[in-house]
């Protein structure tokens, strides 16, 4: 990796950890599509192994307000998801992955735009860890499905939950993707070289999070989604 392109890396990164620890999600729909268009060999291990330390920042600084009952079941499904999302990675080539990331990311970002409210329970948690298991194993991206569920609730309490379940969901997909020789040495330097960047964007949001409307910040993120998403899979298919 270029030292352009790992500077556009880590400023993204930066970024992506100010905008999920001020709203909760955004890491990976941010981040995904630039590195799949700059340096696709990073995904989807650096990114598991970047998301690690901001979710268990962002869930010590607000645990008060975690929903256990609804993290244990979203764990649950987010479990089996990673296996199914391990087979696709096997069957896949390095292309089809960036198309996949790429409508993915759009899919996402505007099912969670237009889901109407509703009060989950555990057949949607179940769904929601199913689905990010999948997304994330596969492709980095988890994060919607899980704002999904959540994205009527108190911010305070999507963040700390989404957060919790995200660090044991990487936990789970760095295992399996170690058990199948997914995470190589010069992958684990690439991502270990960004984590500053991971930590100056979360300490930053611990300034912000508390004050930005969610949902406006959110509707941002997803945007900025759709549009990354189209580029990437406009330049896998030209």
């Amino acid at each position: 990796m270029s030292t352009g392109i790992f500077l556009l890396v880590a400023a993204t990164v930066a970024v992506a950890a100010f905008i999920q620890g001020t709203v909760g999600v955004g890491f990976a729909l941010v981040v995904a599509p630039v590195v799949g268009m700059v340096a696709p060999e990073l995904l989807p291990v650096a990114l598991l192994i970047l998301m690690l330390p901001l979710n268990c920042y962002v869930t010590w600084r607000e645990h008060p307000e975690l929903d256990k009952t609804g993290a244990g079941w979203i764990t649950a499904g987010r479990t089996v998801g990673a296996l199914i999302g391990l087979w696709i990675i096997a069957q896949i080539t390095q292309h089809e992955l960036n198309l996949l990331i790429g409508a993915s990311t759009i899919l996402a970002a505007v099912i969670s735009l237009c889901a109407p409210s509703f009060a989950p329970g555990r057949k949607a948690f179940m769904a929601a860890g199913v689905v990010t298991g999948v997304t994330e194993t596969a492709t980095g991206i988890g994060g919607p499905a899980l704002a999904m569920v959540y994205q009527h609730q108190r911010a305070p309490i999507l963040r700390s939950t989404i957060a919790l379940c995200f660090a044991l969901g990487e936990i789970i997909s760095l295992v399996l993707l170690c058990a199948m020789g997914r995470v190589t040495p010069d992958l684990f330097v690439s991502a270990i070289a960004l984590v500053p960047a991971v930590v100056v964007g979360a300490y930053l949001s611990r300034f912000s999070h508390h004050r930005f409307d969610g949902k406006v910040l959110r509707t941002s993120v997803m945007a900025f989604a759709i549009v990354s998403g189209t580029v990437m899979l406009y330049q896998s298919m030209s």
